[in-house]
């Protein structure tokens, strides 16, 4: 199977907390679409430098991540952010990657949002066991 990418919203948490609180109005709250690598083998969200400025995301704390070749390396995590993809939406922190890293979408909300890939179209798309909800397991 090939990459598979998806366009997918992010909005700044704290912003729609705001909003909800009439501190701001809607129209002030920062969002923006990325087209991200939906990756399966990455557990968290990753996002880059460039997103976090534009969503103006602030720094929670340090945390430290394996890259694919062992190496560990520390990066800073953000938050929260609202990631939307078609009817489905969740809540997550996202590690900052230096520099244009390409952003990826990782295994939490994957499942969060209850979606997944489609093989033979390579695609993301909505769990079709459960089209109108995302369905979680408990146990």
């Amino acid at each position: 199977m090939g990459l598979v990418y998806a366009d997918i919203e992010l909005i700044n948490g704290g912003d729609m907390e705001m909003a909800r609180r009439n501190i701001i109005g809607e129209d002030e709250i920062k969002k923006m679409n990325v087209n991200m690598l939906v990756d399966t083998g990455s557990i968290y969200m990753c996002i880059n430098e460039n997103i976090k400025e534009q969503l103006q995301l602030p720094i929670i704390e340090k945390r430290k991540g394996q890259l694919a070749d062992g190496s560990i390396v520390e990066y800073n995590v953000v938050g929260p952010i609202e990631v939307r993809f078609k009817n489905r939406r969740c809540h997550v922190d996202a590690m900052v990657l230096p520099g244009e890293n390409e952003p990826l979408l990782g295994a939490i909300p994957l499942e969060d949002m209850d979606v997944l890939i489609h093989p033979q179209r390579q695609e993301l798309i909505v769990n079709p066991d459960h089209p109108y909800f995302a369905q979680m397991k408990l146990k």
